[in-house]
């Protein structure tokens, strides 16, 4: 909250100085400063700590990555692109810290919003996928893993979505592990005479 106060408050004097400063005939500095408000505007339109997650993300740091996020405190204040890519990195990178469920609702909420890319969307839809795939969700992970290929152009998660397709195969169902659960984890058998 306070880093979107400053944003505005510098935008606003920057947009000042350069009026000021053409009015009065000083256009050296007023063309700076139409430099200066133009990055300062463009700092609404991209966040600074969005890019470092993502940067951190893209090396392998996922900690680093997750602790850049967290300091991100009003995520609705951010504009709709950038808080789409915050649900979708809080939901992928947090999913140990938050759990499960938490990581799903972000990431659905991520496309709900919309992400730009379709290897965005993509990926999304595979963790949503492989979720699904852990809560016994197994027809709604195949459904997810499908959407996934179909938005993967180019072919970049074909190895893993087969991998997954094939994990959901083998996996019983919500029903069956219910049953296991209610059973002690044996197989029913018939009674022998």
């Amino acid at each position: 909250m306070i880093s979107f106060i400053i944003k505005s408050v510098l935008a606003v004097l920057s947009v000042f100085f350069t009026v000021y400063f053409f009015a009065t005939g000083f256009w050296g500095w007023g063309i700076s400063f139409v430099l200066v408000s133009a990055l300062v505007i463009v700092t609404f339109f991209r966040n600074e700590q969005i890019i470092l997650a993502l940067n951190q993300m893209r090396i392998g740091n996922h900690e680093k990555a997750y602790t850049i996020l967290k300091r991100i405190t009003h995520p609705q204040l951010l504009i709709k692109r950038q808080q789409a890519y915050y649900y979708y990195l809080t939901g992928m990178l947090g999913a140990k810290e938050m759990g499960l469920n938490k990581s799903e609702q972000f990431l659905r909420k991520a496309l709900s919003i919309g992400l730009k890319t379709n290897q965005d969307k993509a990926v999304a839809h595979m963790h949503i996928g492989g979720i699904c795939l852990q809560t016994g969700r197994k027809r709604e992970a195949i459904n997810m893993f499908d959407e996934a290929k179909r938005l993967d152009k180019d072919g970049m998660l074909s190895d893993q979505l087969k991998m997954l397709k094939k994990q959901a195969s083998q996996v019983a169902s919500k029903n069956q592990m219910r049953m296991a659960q209610m059973g002690g984890g044996r197989m029913r058998t018939g009674k022998v005479r």
